[in-house]
């Protein structure tokens, strides 16, 4: 039955009692085995009886991660039956479906196998399940995995389940399984050689999408090296499709030598010469399309850049973009892989192996970082809103979910305790995004099912950027293209338009201009990304994000859009708008129509109290006017934002006032409880306590300025325990000191009080005075008869004794009128020269 019998030969033979052992004890396994060893073509083969009809008849179902992936599989094996496709082997991918009425093994992409066990939860007629390369955790084959494992417990305990990589966590995937064995295929098909061969000179990191061009000039560089030094055709991976046309851009005078170009959206036609080899020699430049499951006839020799792009979410925001990073180790050795299917090979790795050791082991779960819309979605069509049951590798983060629920709660496909509604489970059943699935079934009955379906299928997979970031010129561009995309599309548009209903209806309303129409379904999709233009050439979106169209757009001066695809590139504040539509705001107003609010606003703004009736969009003001009687409760609230943006200062403030502020936070600071805390925070914190009913009183930043502070303060003193009173007993104004003066405390020093007197007036004192009940001495400043700093001490006796003899050195020649005794411990203090001191005394 085969046509090759090398195929039988495949090192992957080896496993299949193993696997059938596994299958027919447990019902379930887990099988590890290396690139080109027939894990995805010879496998499946063999558990539908294809090999050897002793083994029975079975219906086989392969998972595939990829539409490429997932026709070039069917494709070899109808080739090593000798067979047509569609035949005993058969695929279904989005849009395409070749399976005849006896098709025992049918390779389907884990999307389409997802809306088949939505539909028939048993799958009714269907043996075996492989998921293979579930070590690329893409989301829809870890809720695959998910789902088929609730079957088998709850409905079909017969229905056998391999997943299958060559580089996994084996002890994961087998714990997930429920402790499913493990059967590893260790021979490799042929001997891949590494080579070691990083850039002479340091390259920069990828940051965002950005890739150093330094680096694409040295990936052409070794695969014009690989080409001079090996024979075979080279496949060189690269990050995507811009890196592709860089490094093909570079590959120029290779005499004979073809460069093809790889990647998911590459025409089939394209794809399938790939796939179908050539006499002459080629480079295949590739994204990670051409990582697993595909065998490229002619490969000897791989060229790997080391890089891959994964998706990122801003939940925040609402945007998803995609991050270019270092691939993993399971990656790399899937990539080399590709070398080794059909002869001894070499891998060139444009890194240092010393780097090897410091990448991830894996690539990252999708469920960490992607959109989880979608998921969310089929976990409650599942009845498990939460996914908390279901059997995953990684749970689904929280806010992600949480995110997520928001989006369907939105769009009405979940209804408040999280369960799927009858809308919801329609979209479900659309096989889109659930926004997309919103806006297909929403704008059919007001533009029509073929119109609204033609959109949908353009946003469904963004179109190529020659296209342009206009949604109605791509449209148009679809419609006259003759690319491999625009014949994608128009099979997609057929499948959306047969979902929606099936026949064209349009509502009266329906006819106008594909701007319109264009902007309507991309409102709908998205309808907290309706923008207005905010100046500057910047539009503000309904959630608040600033986006900016790309220089020379034809959206330009639009005064509203429907931003259809935007991202966020890594340290940007902003978004960019990738593809969006014209709207006006009727359209806007309608599409996002929760988003609408009215209210009166009233906040500190500007330094002052605004209050104002607004008209809204989400973050979009549509109109504004002069509030005149604002509620007395929001003015309040909005003078207490001032409060705590501005603090204290915008009352009032006299000399005393802040005094007193001063005194009590000396005595707080000292003595603790019952004196008030006078900070800030603390005051905001008590502002009911000591504000009232002045600040209820109050309208505007005018009113807050004639509050007396000081008199508002002395309601925080503790005056109901009585302490009140010994204020200026613990924390004096002033000090009487032995002149007789009374002089003012500085308080202001966080540290100590201060005591700034001239020194003639502190003779004859021994000892610092005291406050706060005898516990803290204040620093006396010691002032010359002029009034200027002559010495500082917290220690009078220490002074007098050891610091008063210099003073009075450097200062009895410059104020010889005043006196200076040589004991001033025992001296008569005075607030006069000698003379009049005399008089003073002899008056007396």
């Amino acid at each position: 039955m085969i046509r090759d019998a090398a195929a039988l030969n495949l090192p992957v033979r080896d496993a299949l009692p193993s696997l059938r052992a596994a299958l027919e004890g447990p019902g379930s396994a887990v099988l590890c085995a290396p690139p080109g060893t027939g894990k995805t073509t010879l496998v499946p083969l063999a558990l539908a009886g294809l090999l050897d009809a002793s083994e029975g008849v079975r219906r086989v179902v392969v998972a595939e991660p990829r539409r490429i992936a997932a026709r070039a599989a069917a494709r070899r094996m109808a080739w090593m039956l000798g067979e047509k496709v569609g035949e005993s082997v058969g695929y279904t991918v989005r849009g395409e479906r070749v399976v005849g009425p006896h098709a025992r093994v049918e390779v389907v992409t884990t999307g389409v196998l997802l809306q088949r066990l939505q539909r028939d939860q048993e799958l009714a007629g269907v043996d075996v399940v492989v998921i293979d390369e579930c070590h690329e955790r893409h989301l829809d084959a870890d809720t695959v995995a998910a789902f088929l494992v609730d079957v088998r417990a709850a409905l079909r305990p017969e229905l056998r389940l391999v997943a299958a990589s060559a580089t996994t966590d084996a002890e994961g995937w087998a714990r997930i399984l429920g402790g499913a064995p493990v059967v590893e295929a260790r021979g490799i098909a042929h001997p891949v050689e590494v080579v070691w061969a990083p850039p002479a000179r340091a390259v920069r990191p990828p940051h965002g999408m950005r890739v150093d061009p330094a680096l694409l000039t040295h990936v052409a560089a070794v695969v014009r090296r690989a080409l001079a030094e090996r024979d075979g055709d080279v496949l060189c991976f690269l990050p995507g499709v811009g890196e592709i046309a860089r490094v093909a851009g570079q590959l120029g005078g290779l005499g004979d030598v073809e460069v093809l170009q790889v990647h998911g959206r590459a025409p089939a036609a394209v794809q399938d010469a790939v796939l179908a080899g050539s006499p002459g020699r080629r480079v295949v430049l590739a994204t990670s399309v051409a990582e697993s499951s595909l065998t490229v006839p002619g490969v000897r020799v791989v060229v790997d850049s080391g890089l891959a792009r994964e998706p990122r979410v801003d939940h925040a925001r609402g945007l998803s973009a995609l991050a270019t990073v270092r691939a993993s180790q399971a990656a790399g050795r899937q990539r080399a892989g590709r070398a080794g299917r059909e002869a001894p090979g070499a891998v060139y790795r444009c890194w240092a192996e010393a780097e090897d050791g410091r990448l991830a082991r894996f690539p990252a779960p999708e469920i960490k970082v992607a959109d989880l819309a979608a998921f969310a979605l089929q976990a409650a069509c599942w009845g498990d809103p939460d996914a908390s049951g279901l059997a995953l590798l990684d749970p689904p983060p929280g806010g992600a979910m949480a995110a997520a629920r928001e989006v369907l709660t939105a769009v009405g496909a979940v209804d408040a305790t999280g369960r799927v509604t009858e809308r919801g489970a329609r979209m479900a059943r659309v096989g889109l995004h659930p926004r997309l699935a919103r806006a297909l079934l929403d704008a059919a009955p007001l533009v029509g099912t073929r119109r609204a379906a033609e959109v949908v299928a353009l946003l469904s997979e963004e179109p190529p950027r020659e296209y342009g970031d206009d949604l109605a010129a791509a449209w148009r561009a679809a419609r006259r293209g003759q690319d491999g995309y625009a014949a994608r599309w128009r099979a997609e548009t057929r499948r959306l338009a047969s979902a929606a209903g099936g026949q064209d209806r349009a509502a009266a309303s329906g006819a106008g201009s594909d701007e319109r129409v264009a902007g309507v379904v991309a409102a709908m999709a998205f309808p907290e990304r309706v923008a207005r233009a905010a100046g500057g050439g910047a539009y503000l979106m309904a959630n608040g994000t600033r986006a900016e169209l790309r220089p020379g757009s034809s959206l330009t001066g639009a005064e509203w859009i429907a931003v259809a695809v935007a991202d966020r590139p890594v340290g940007a504040g902003h978004a960019r708008v990738l593809l969006g539509a014209q709207i006006d705001e009727d359209g806007a107003r309608s599409a996002a129509a929760p988003l609408c609010s009215e209210r009166d606003e009233v906040a500190w703004s500007g330094g002052d109290l605004v209050a104002r009736h607004v008209e809204r969009l989400g973050a979009i003001e549509l109109a504004v006017r002069p509030l005149k009687d604002p509620d007395p409760h929001l003015v309040r609230e909005a003078l207490l934002a001032g409060l705590r943006e501005e603090g204290a200062g915008l009352l009032k403030w006299s000399r005393g006032a802040r005094e007193l502020r001063e005194r009590l936070a000396f005595v707080h600071r000292h003595l603790g409880a019952p004196w008030p805390d006078v900070s800030e925070g603390a005051l905001h914190a008590r502002v009911d306590e000591w504000l009232e009913p002045e600040l209820s009183k109050a309208r505007r930043r005018a009113d807050l300025g004639r509050i007396d502070a000081g008199q508002a303060l002395g309601r925080l003193l503790p005056w109901a325990t009585g302490e009140a009173v010994r204020l200026d007993e613990l924390a004096p104004e002033r000090l009487e000191v032995p002149s007789g003066s009374r002089i003012r405390i500085d308080y202001s020093d966080p540290g100590q009080p201060v005591l700034a007197v001239k020194l003639q007036e502190m003779f004859g004192l021994a000892e610092t005075p005291r406050i706060a009940a005898g516990q803290v001495p204040v620093v006396v400043h010691l002032l010359s008869p002029a009034g200027r700093p002559a010495a500082v001490t917290a220690d009078l006796a220490s002074f007098w004794r050891e610091g008063y003899r210099a003073v009075r050195a450097e200062l009895r020649g410059r104020y010889p009128k005043h006196p200076w005794p040589e004991d001033p411990a025992s001296a008569e203090p005075t607030r006069y020269t000698k003379a009049r001191q005399a008089r003073e005394g002899g008056s007396a």
